[in-house]
């Protein structure tokens, strides 16, 4: 086990600076030039290059690049170059809130996906099975800042139920204030684990073992709980610790529809500014956690499943 999580670990290396690369240089591809955007229209061609030699912008861009894996390689991702702030200081300081509202949105995606999924393959080919696939089929035909909308339309414009933005001051306030945002992310992921654990159900029905626990004369609830569920579910725990992830990454368009200040939208904002430093931290802030998700989702595969070895 501890091979595997360090080599896992020294695999994270080459993948990072892999991800530096594509960033720095992607994101200097986008049309504007920082010294431009903060200097407007009237800024003179003086005051632009004095702010070029500032930022370091008027050096060869191989240049630029030494330099930050220079940097990067003592842990200081960089200074902003809008607000003069290191990077990493505000990107602890958004992260909470992006963290919050995607393990909201996974929980609810759990509690949303695991009953349909049980109900459809307990009621294959009925008529809630067809209902339930026809969800299914429906959500993943709509993009997830389309459901974000029919929300806000539905439940704040319409209906006045809850907030069209903001993030809330307490605990509770946060629950309902983001209650909208985690539903659009439940819907826009939770077809994909339904679709996911009904098909291993039926086929974890199926198997020589159910079969046989039955004909022991064990009562269905237990043999369904502790031999068909809890097989099922490997491959299901698979797909939303990466739902974990593919939701802190993916928060930029649901944070960005809900005006929540989380670092989705800090990155939607400096993209903007061409803050080039908050870019590439927030990138590859994003990219470590991916790697770490991933890997506690493989070591949770032990505690499922007993056979899994890890080499």
């Amino acid at each position: 086990m501890n091979t595997y999580i360090l080599r896992r670990l020294i695999q994270l290396i080459p993948v990072l600076i892999g991800v530096s690369l594509i960033v720095f240089f992607m994101i200097r591809l986008i049309p504007g030039d920082p010294a431009d955007i903060m200097l407007g229209e009237r800024g003179t061609e003086e005051a632009r290059e004095q702010i070029r030699r500032a930022l370091g912008l008027e050096k060869p861009i191989y240049e630029q690049y030494v330099i930050f894996v220079a940097r990067l390689a003592k842990g200081d991702l960089g200074d902003s170059f809008v607000l003069r702030r290191p990077a990493f200081p505000m990107i602890l300081e958004r992260f909470p809130r992006t963290l919050f509202l995607a393990t909201y949105g996974v929980i609810m995606s759990a509690i949303v996906a695991l009953p349909m999924a049980m109900w459809s393959a307990l009621k294959k080919d009925t008529l809630a099975d067809q209902i339930i696939r026809g969800f299914v089929t429906l959500t993943l035909s709509m993009p997830g800042f389309w459901i974000a909308l029919l929300l806000i339309i539905a439940f704040s414009v319409k209906l006045h139920i809850f907030p069209i933005a903001g993030f809330g001051d307490n605990f509770t306030e946060t629950l309902y204030y983001l209650f909208l945002p985690a539903l659009a992310i439940a819907l826009s992921g939770s077809a994909v684990l339904v679709r996911n654990l009904r098909a291993t159900i039926l086929d974890v029905l199926q198997s020589d073992y159910v079969r046989t626990a039955n004909a022991k004369g064990l009562k269905f609830t237990t043999v369904f709980v502790r031999h068909v569920l809890r097989n099922s579910l490997i491959s299901t725990v698979t797909l939303l610790g990466l739902r974990v992830a593919y939701s802190v990454g993916g928060a930029v368009i649901t944070e960005t529809v809900f005006a929540i200040p989380g670092l989705g939208r800090l990155l939607v904002q400096s993209i903007s500014a061409r803050d080039y430093p908050v870019v590439q931290a927030i990138t590859l802030f994003l990219a470590v956690l991916v790697i770490s998700v991933n890997l506690m989702t493989d070591l949770v595969y032990a505690m499922l499943d007993p056979r899994v070895q890890y080499e």
